[in-house]
C-alpha cells in the first residue's frame, strides 16, 4: 500500500513517516521545507518538495503517485501567532486543506488522515476533555482546525472521502531509537523551548504564571509523546480502511504535567541549570487541560506507551544533543 504524507519532513510528520515505513507501507513525502527538514527524510522514502498552495502541482503529484491514502500534517500551528496574522493561517490551513481535498478527490483517493488539535475545544468546561466537549476555539489556529473538520464531514457526504480527524494534545519527545533528529525551527511549545535553553540557544525559559489553582501554581497540560501520536495515525488509517468508516478521536496521555514539574525533570535529566523567569499569565491560558482518550482506546486499541515525563524529556534531550553536536 502506498501513502502520501504531506508535511512528512516536519516534527510530527517525520515520526509518522518513519513508523509507516517500518510497518511495511510505501511512503512518499511532500513538504515545502518551510518548517520541515531534510534531516528527517530517509532513503526509502520518495520525497517531493512542493507546496499545497500550488494546486496544479499538488493535483498532478496525487494523480501520478498511485496513492491509496493521504496523511495531512501541513499546517501553521502557533496559536499566539494565529491571533496576530490570521491571514497566514486562513491561507495555509484552510485554503491549503481545500486544495488537498480537491486534489485527493480528483486522483480517486478515498482515505485521508488529518492532523487536528485539542485547540478546537477552547477553555475546558469539564475535565478530562472528551470528544463531545463543546467546540469553542479561543484562537484562530483552533478555529481553522475545527473548520477543516467540518469540511471533511461534507466531503465525506458529498464525495465519499473517508477520514480520521486526530485531535492532538501537546506533542513532545523524539523517536526513542534516535533515528529522527531534525530539530524544530523556532519552536513555541514548552519542551523544545526548555531544550533550547538547556542547549544555550535561548537565555532563559519564561514561565507564564505560577498562581493557577494547580498543585504547584503553574499550568498543567496533557503531553503526548510524538511516537505515540505516530502510532495513532497508523491505527486510524487501518481502522478507516478496514471499517470503511470515518472517525474523530482525541490523542492524549490522559495525565497532566505542570510547567514546573517539566522544568525540574529537565534540569535533572540534562544536568543543565536552565534559567527560568516567572512572568504574568498569558490571556486565555486555562489552568489545566487534560484529555480523555477513551474513544481511541476503544475503537483503535491505542494507548500511550512513551508519554511518561522522563521519556518525554530524555528523548528530546538526546535529539537536541545530537542535533547540536553536544
Amino acid at each position: 500500500m502506498k501513502v502520501l504524507i504531506i508535511g512528512g519532513a516536519g516534527y510530527i510528520g517525520s515520526h509518522v513517516a518513519r513508523l509507516f515505513a517500518d510497518s511495511g507501507l510505501a511512503v512518499d513525502v511532500v513538504d515545502n521545507l518551510s518548517t520541515g527538514s531534510k534531516d528527517n527524510l530517509f532513503p526509502e522514502y520518495g520525497f517531493f518538495q512542493g507546496d499545497i498552495l500550488d494546486y496544479p502541482w499538488l493535483e498532478g503529484q496525487m494523480k501520478r503517485g498511485g496513492y491509496e491514502a493521504v496523511v495531512h500534517l501541513a499546517a501553521a500551528k502557533a496559536a499566539g501567532e494565529s491571533m496576530i496574522v490570521p491571514q497566514k493561517y486562513a491561507t495555509q490551513n484552510i485554503a491549503g486543506t481545500i486544495n488537498i481535498l480537491n486534489a485527493a478527490c480528483e486522483a480517486g483517493i478515498e482515505t485521508l488522515i488529518f492532523s487536528s488539535s485539542a485547540a478546537v475545544y477552547g477553555e475546558p468546561a469539564y475535565l478530562p476533555v472528551d470528544e463531545e466537549h463543546p467546540k469553542e476555539p479561543e484562537n484562530f489556529y483552533g478555529f481553522t482546525k475545527l473548520e477543516i473538520e467540518r469540511f471533511l464531514a461534507w466531503y465525506e457526504k458529498l464525495k465519499g472521502l473517508r477520514f480520521a480527524a486526530l485531535r492532538y494534545f501537546n506533542a513532545a519527545g523524539y523517536d526513542p531509537e534516535g533515528r529522527v533528529h531534525g530539530l524544530e525551527k523556532n519552536p513555541a511549545n514548552l519542551i523544545p523551548v526548555i531544550m533550547e535553553v538547556a542547549a544555550g540557544i535561548r537565555p532563559a525559559l519564561k514561565v507564564f504564571g505560577t498562581d493557577y489553582p494547580t498543585r504547584d501554581g503553574s499550568g498543567i497540560r496533557d503531553y503526548i509523546h510524538v511516537s505515540d501520536l505516530a502510532q495513532g495515525h497508523l491505527l486510524a488509517l487501518e481502522y478507516v480502511l478496514k471499517r470503511k468508516r470515518s472517525l474523530t478521536v482525541n490523542l492524549g496521555s490522559e495525565s497532566g504535567l505542570s510547567v514546573l514539574e517539566i522544568l525540574k525533570a529537565a534540569r535533572r535529566i540534562t544536568g543543565k541549570a536552565i534559567p527560568a523567569d516567572i512572568v504574568d499569565r498569558r490571556p486565555g491560558d486555562p489552568a489545566t487541560l487534560v484529555a480523555s482518550s477513551g474513544k481511541a482506546r476503544q475503537l483503535l486499541g491505542w494507548k500511550a506507551r512513551y508519554s511518561d515525563l522522563d521519556s518525554l524529556i530524555a528523548t528530546s534531550w538526546k535529539a537536541y544533543s545530537r542535533g547540536l553536536g553536544r
